[in-house]
C-alpha cells in the first residue's frame, strides 16, 4: 500500500508538490496525469527515495521512504522514462548484474531471468542492448521493474516507445502483477493508454492534486461540481418537429438522417421523448452522451483554477 501525506516539495519557495494527500491500496492500477510541470515527476521522483520531501512523507508498506530508502528500494520496482542499462551487455547479463544488487542467489536469478524476458518478449535475443531499438528498452526496463518481486512497482510513461503487440504486452502484465496484490503507479500523459490499464486516476494540477476516484466517479463529480451542459442525442424515423424547454440551450437538426445534438442546462429526455409521443414521431434512441475522455481531464483543470 502507498501512502502519501500532506507530500510538498519545494525549489527555491516554489511548490512543485503541493500538500499532495492519497492512499493508494494493494492491487491497485493507479494512474497518475498531468501536463508538463504538473508535478508528476517529482511525485514520482519523492516515492522511489532518490528526492526527499520538503514536507510530509511517502509511505510504502508501512516504511517512510525518506527515513527507510534501502528497505523501501527492496520492495519497489522502477521504471522511469529513460532506462538506463549497460549497452555493451546482453539482456541477460543487465538483469544478472541487478539481480545481484539486490542480493538475490544465482540459483533463483537465471531462472527468473529467463522467465521475464520471455514474459516482456524479449527471449532468445542475444545482441548487446546498446543496440536495441527504443521499444525494445522499454520491454527490458519492464523486466527489470519486476525483476526483484516487488510489492509495488512505478513506471514513468511506459508504453512511449513501444509498438502495439509491445503496448498489449505491457497491459497484460501490468494487469497480472495487480491480480497478484501488487499496487501499479502508471504516470503518463496518454489519457487513453490511463484509461485502458487503470483502475484508479489522480489527476495533478500545478502541484497539487485536483480528483482522485475511477474516470466514471470524475465524470460524475464533475457534473455535479460544475455547470457544464448536457448532450442529448436524438434518434427517430419520421422527420423530427422543432424542440423547445426552458433549459434548452441549444439544437443542431440532422434533417436527412431524422437525428438532432441538443445542448441543454439539465437532462431534458423526458420531455424530449413527451414531445414526439405527442407529435406522433417514432422514437429510435435518445441517449445522454458522457464527458470524453479528453474532456473529463481538461474540465477538471477549469473547475480547479
Amino acid at each position: 500500500m502507498i501512502q502519501l501525506e500532506h507530500l510538498t516539495k519545494e525549489y527555491n519557495g516554489v511548490s512543485a508538490v503541493d500538500d499532495l494527500t492519497a492512499a493508494i491500496p494493494d492491487g491497485e492500477i493507479f494512474g497518475l496525469l498531468g501536463p508538463n510541470g504538473a508535478g508528476k515527476s517529482t511525485t514520482i521522483l519523492m516515492l522511489v527515495g532518490l528526492i526527499e520531501p520538503t514536507e510530509g512523507r511517502c509511505l510504502i508498506n508501512g516504511l517512510d521512504v525518506a527515513r527507510d530508502p534501502i528497505a523501501v528500494r527492496k520492495q519497489i520496482g522502477y521504471m522511469p522514462e529513460d532506462v538506463g542499462f549497460y549497452p555493451t551487455l546482453t539482456a541477460g547479463e543487465n538483469l544478472t548484474y541487478f539481480g545481484r544488487l539486490y542480493g538475490m542467489d544465482a540459483k533463483i536469478l537465471t531462472p527468473k531471468i529467463a522467465g521475464l524476458l520471455a514474459r516482456v518478449g524479449l527471449e532468445g535475443v542475444t545482441k548487446p542492448v546498446g543496440g536495441y531499438s527504443k521499444g525494445m528498452r522499454q520491454r527490458l526496463g519492464l523486466a527489470k521493474a519486476l525483476l526483484n518481486d516487488p510489492s509495488v512497482i512505478i513506471l514513468d510513461e511506459p508504453t512511449a516507445n513501444l509498438d502495439p503487440q509491445g503496448v498489449a504486452d505491457y497491459r497484460r502484465i501490468i494487469r497480472e502483477v495487480a491480480e497478484s496484490g501488487t499496487t501499479v503507479v502508471v504516470s503518463s500523459h496518454i489519457l487513453e493508454e490511463i484509461s485502458k490499464v487503470s483502475t484508479s486516476v489522480g489527476i495533478l494540477s500545478a502541484g497539487r492534486l485536483v480528483a482522485q476516484g475511477s474516470w466514471q466517479d470524475l465524470a460524475g463529480g464533475l457534473a455535479a461540481r460544475s455547470a457544464a451542459h448536457i448532450t442529448i442525442r436524438v434518434e427517430t424515423l419520421d422527420p423530427m418537429p422543432a424542440f423547445s424547454h426552458p433549459d434548452l440551450v441549444s439544437v443542431e437538426y440532422e434533417r436527412a438522417r431524422c437525428e438532432a445534438v441538443i445542448i441543454a442546462r439539465s437532462d431534458i429526455r423526458d420531455a424530449v421523448a413527451s414531445t414526439l409521443a405527442g407529435e406522433g414521431i417514432r422514437l429510435r434512441g435518445l441517449s445522454r452522451e458522457g464527458l470524453s475522455l479528453e474532456e473529463t481531464f481538461l474540465s477538471y483543470y477549469q473547475v480547479a483554477g
